[in-house]
């Protein structure tokens, strides 16, 4: 099975590498500055490019089977449609999305208010277009959308469903590491579904160490 991994120089991309790098699959880490990857696997190679590149993209697609994008920036949303119509093209279906909690306005409370004054005003509208973009459209997608995100060293999450109340305010990249790993292992898990993400017993006004 062939993983393509979008914003591979990623935090979390880099701890699913880790994850995977014993696992019968091969890795095309896509970025913009392949510089900036180290250690290559055997079962890797990388591609330098930028997810907005409709040939750049379709190019990385070929032999592809499940293709997990890890991307960020105010353009989110043109990447979203940049990599929906080469997959559409290209007759890929499976992605896993990475997005943020609140793009439905599920998080209550406090700490729905004060998610809202850290994210307002250009980052969570634009993650909400971008994941409109992707649950619209013919691709067989997992969106993943973490609480606050932390370094700590620790499997330790619960989920939420889309229409569901978010729970807690943080959970660590390796958790969230550890369900994209899942879901790439069992592709038919978590299919067309958008997730919340989050450690069990964090709640509160915001995450404890902010």
């Amino acid at each position: 099975m062939k993983i393509l991994i979008l914003g591979a120089n990623g935090k979390i991309a880099q701890l699913v590498r880790e994850m995977l790098a014993t696992k019968h699959v091969s890795l095309r880490l896509f970025l913009r500055n392949a510089s900036r990857i180290e250690n290559i696997g055997d079962n890797e190679e990388v591609i330098e490019g930028d997810a907005t590149n409709f040939a750049a993209i379709t190019r990385a697609l070929t032999d592809v089977d499940i293709v997990y994008a890890n991307l960020a920036g105010q353009n989110i949303e043109a990447q979203a449609k940049n990599i929906v119509r080469a997959m559409t093209t290209a007759n890929k279906k499976r992605i896993i999305w990475i997005s943020t909690l609140g793009i439905y306005d599920e998080v209550p409370g406090d700490f729905g208010k004060w998610n809202h004054e850290m994210l307002d005003g250009g980052y969570l509208e634009t993650y909400a277009a971008a994941a409109n973009v992707i649950e619209t459209s013919p691709l067989n997608y997992t969106i993943i959308r973490p609480a606050w995100l932390t370094n700590q060293d620790e499997v330790n999450f619960e989920l939420t469903q889309k229409g569901e109340l978010f729970n807690g305010t943080e959970v660590s990249r390796k958790s969230v590491a550890t369900l994209v790993t899942e879901i790439i292992n069992n592709p038919t898990r978590y299919t067309n579904q958008s997730i919340g993400i989050n450690k069990p017993g964090t709640d509160g006004p915001m995450p404890a160490w902010y």
